[in-house]
């Protein structure tokens, strides 16, 4: 169970973001590898608070995170499992303490020298995408295509940001070490290159298409299927289709966060339907066969004699298939029985008749009802 971001900094959910950046400071100081050298257990706590303040320091992950938890941020991987993750977290802290610089831990205290900026792959940023569809396709499943805008690979330069034919070279403004020293009175502090972004290395011709980015925005689309039983809340997770890596990282996933139109018919609660069904009053009475809408189509259900309105009557199996391959739920029918209007001069006749025949035995609700109501009838009339 991923641990609360708010959690893994100490701080309330209502924090500001001054109290988000402060608590980060204290702990990613506290927790830097280059403090605890061979210290696994440090080195996993720099992550986790360096993922946590990457979230809430965003103000729209921050509100996402908020909606929908760790759903919309947890990477395939699993947070911590690889070295990409590890250089992720020191990026995150070169960029608080070095304004996306290279600053380490041993620059801001005056340890160490000499070390050489990162400057490997990178995975891809994960993408969200929020779907619409109809209740129809919820409960039949349905192919939809997919249309958005994602980083990819210039196809130019294939992701390296030079013009084809040319390439890159070792930055003389660093050596290509990616650093430089900057005093500041009694200390000395190394940052990432200006020149090269930290890298060590400058195009020499940028690709005219990226302009030396080494990516693109384009339009992709892709088929997407959705599984019958979806509901508002589902989340799709569709690998690969997020954003480019860079430095040959791998791409991102997409994630589609499902949200189901309501019927004209049907409400849902998990797996089972509920609908309301006119029943005309002599059939209440009588009993008989009524037609019901189910998913599947329409079916026979049978209605006992003297049922009420408002009597929820069940046909099993008729309701959403289950999306972890278990028995489809069951459809909950709701009765209603409707009195007639409109009576001709002989069916009221008849209708009266009818009533006056009607004994305390054939309505046995009333006779219920005014036993329990008497107490109060009674007090009316003193």
């Amino acid at each position: 169970m991923a641990q609360d971001y708010y959690q893994t900094l100490g701080i309330n959910k209502n924090a500001s973001a001054d109290e988000i950046k402060k608590a980060y400071r204290k702990l990613a100081i506290k927790y830097h590898p280059d403090k605890n050298p061979g210290n696994k257990e440090a080195e996993e706590k720099f992550k986790e608070v360096s993922l946590a303040y990457e979230v809430l320091s965003d103000p729209e992950k921050r509100r996402q995170y908020d909606q929908f938890g760790h759903d919309a941020y947890t990477r395939s991987g699993g947070a911590g499992a690889s070295g990409a993750d590890f250089r992720h977290a020191q990026d995150i802290f070169s960029q608080f303490f070095g304004g996306g610089g290279g600053f380490s831990f041993e620059d801001l205290f005056g340890g160490g020298g000499g070390r050489r900026a990162y400057n490997g792959p990178v995975d891809g940023d994960d993408l969200r995408y929020d779907l619409e569809i109809d209740f129809e396709d919820a409960m039949y499943g349905a192919d939809k295509k997919i249309t958005m805008p994602r980083m990819v690979d210039c196809p130019e330069c294939s992701g390296s940001g030079c013009e084809p034919g040319t390439g890159k070279k070792t930055c003389s403004r660093c050596g290509g070490t990616g650093q430089q020293t900057i005093s500041q009175g009694f200390f000395q502090m190394r940052q990432a290159c200006p020149a090269c972004g930290g890298t060590g290395q400058v195009i020499e011709k940028p690709c005219r298409k990226c302009r030396g980015r080494g990516q693109v925005q384009v339009e992709k689309s892709f088929q997407l299927h959705i599984q019958p039983g979806v509901d508002t809340g589902s989340r799709l997770r569709v690998p690969g289709k997020g954003q480019a890596g860079i430095r040959g990282g791998q791409p991102g996933d997409l994630y589609v966060f499902i949200h189901v139109r309501p019927s004209d018919v049907f409400t849902r609660s998990g797996d089972d339907l509920m609908c309301e069904v006119p029943v005309p009053f002599a059939t209440a009475v009588l009993g008989g066969v009524v037609d019901v809408p189910t998913i599947s189509g329409k079916a026979k259900m049978r209605v006992p004699a003297g049922t009420q309105s408002g009597t929820t009557l069940r046909l099993r199996g008729k309701g959403v298939p289950s999306l972890r391959g278990g028995a489809r739920g069951d459809l909950h029918i709701r009765i209603l029985v409707e009195s007639p209007v409109g009576l001709s001069r002989e069916q009221e006749e008849l209708l009266r008749k009818f009533n006056a025949g009607l004994t305390a035995a054939n309505q046995p609700r009333q006779k219920a009802y005014a036993e329990r109501a008497g107490r109060f009838l009674r007090d009316d009339q003193s």
